[in-house]
C-alpha cells in the first residue's frame, strides 16, 4: 500500500502558500502556524540575511512563533515579512503585549538577483498575498515562491550554474510524531544524491579555447575546481549570493532550547546533499517548528529532521525546470 507523504501541511496548524513573479523570477513562501509553534533556528553559513532570529534564542522571551518567511530578493526581500505581519495582525494573531498583538515572524532570504529582474524584488504585498495564498494543500515544488530564482553550483558564475529550486519532505517517524522540511536551495556547491554519491545539478565544465575547466563532461565538480589554480583564481572573485533556507516541523511537544537543537541536527541534511556546505559564500539558514503535544525524543527528531531536509533538496533539485538559459536535472 503506498504511504501519503508527509508535507508540511500534513502537520495541523500548518499552512504553507507561495507567491512569486514569472518575469522578474523571484518569489516568497511562507509557513504559515497561527496558533503558534516554538520556534528555532541555526545558521551554518558565512553569509546569512535574516530577520527575528535572535528572538529566537533559547536564553530570549518570545517563545512562539507565528509564521516562517522564505524569500528571494536578497536583504530587500526581507520587507515581504511586513506583508505577513500585516496579514497576522489582521486575523488577531501575534504576541500579546497588552496594547497590540505582535505576529513574531523570523524570515530568510537568498540572492536571485542575478538571474531576474533585479530591481524587483519580493515585497510587503507579495509577503500579504502568499498568506492569501496559503493552503493545507500540498505546496507546490520547484520553481516557485522562495526557489522561482534559486540557482546552484555557482563556482564559474551563473552562466555555468543550474536551476535550484524550492522542495518539501517529510516522514513518520513512530508514535504519531510526523517531522518534515521545506527547503528553497540556492547553494555555491553541487548538490549530491546521498544515496550514490552522484552529482545532480552543480557548475557545469567550462571551455575557454583550449582550456577546460572542470572534472567531467558535464559537471565541473566544484571541490576538483577549488583545487586548482584556475579554481582558486576564479573563488577569489565569486559572489557572496549564495544559501540554502528552510524550515523544518514537527507536531512534537519540544521546548525552545530542543527546537533549537532539533534546527541544528538538521543542518547534516544540508552537509549530506550540498558540496561544499556552509561555506562562507552561502547564508545556510535553518529554522524548526514544534506545534504539536506528541511526545518523542529530542534526539530522535533532530536525527529525522536531517533526513527529511536531505530528501527535501534532492526533491527541489529534481522538480526545478529550465529557466533564463539554465538547464536543470530534470528536462
Amino acid at each position: 500500500m503506498k504511504t501519503q507523504p508527509i508535507a508540511p501541511t500534513s502537520i495541523p496548524g500548518i499552512r504553507v502558500g507561495h507567491a512569486h513573479d514569472e518575469e522578474a523570477l523571484t518569489g516568497c513562501t511562507v509557513i504559515l502556524c497561527e496558533q503558534g509553534a516554538i520556534g528555532g533556528v541555526d545558521q551554518r553559513g558565512g553569509a546569512p540575511g535574516t530577520r527575528e532570529t535572535d528572538a529566537l534564542h533559547p536564553v530570549h522571551l518570545v517563545e512562539v512563533v507565528h509564521a516562517v518567511l522564505l524569500a528571494g530578493g536578497s536583504a530587500f526581500g526581507l520587507e515581504a515579512a511586513s506583508g505577513v505581519v500585516r496579514y497576522l495582525e489582521g486575523r488577531g494573531v501575534g504576541f500579546d503585549t497588552g496594547v497590540a498583538k505582535v505576529p513574531i515572524v523570523p524570515a530568510a532570504i537568498l540572492f536571485d538577483l542575478n538571474i531576474g529582474n533585479p530591481k524587483v524584488r519580493p515585497d510587503a504585498q507579495m509577503g500579504y498575498q502568499a498568506c492569501l495564498n496559503a493552503s493545507t494543500a500540498e505546496p507546490a515544488q520547484g520553481n516557485v515562491g522562495a526557489g522561482m530564482g534559486a540557482t546552484v553550483g555557482k563556482i564559474l558564475g551563473i552562466k555555468q550554474a543550474m536551476k535550484g529550486g524550492l522542495g518539501w519532505a517529510g516522514m513518520d517517524i513512530g508514535g504519531g510524531v510526523l517531522v518534515s522540511a521545506i527547503v528553497a536551495v540556492n547553494a555555491f556547491g553541487d548538490i549530491i544524491d546521498p544515496k550514490n554519491g552522484q552529482i545532480l545539478a552543480g557548475a557545469r565544465s567550462l571551455q575557454q579555447g583550449p582550456l577546460k575547466i572542470g572534472k567531467g563532461e558535464v559537471f565541473a565538480d566544484t571541490l576538483e575546481v577549488m583545487k586548482s589554480l584556475a579554481g582558486r583564481t576564479v573563488l577569489s572573485f565569486a559572489s557572496r549570493g549564495h544559501t540554502v533556507i528552510g524550515c523544518v516541523i514537527t507536531n512534537a511537544r519540544l521546548s525552545k532550547e530542543q527546537v533549537t537543537k532539533v534546527a541544528q541536527m538538521a543542518q547534516d541534511g544540508i552537509a549530506r546533499t550540498v558540496r561544499p556546505a556552509h561555506t562562507m559564500l552561502d547564508g545556510d539558514t535553518l529554522f524548526a517548528l514544534a506545534t504539536g503535544d506528541k511526545k518523542a525524543d529530542v534526539n530522535i527528531v533532530g536525527a529525522f529532521a536531517a533526513e527529511v531536509v536531505a530528501q527535501a533538496i534532492v526533491e527541489a533539485i529534481r522538480r526545478a525546470k529550465p529557466l533564463a538559459g539554465l538547464p536543470s536535472a530534470s528536462p
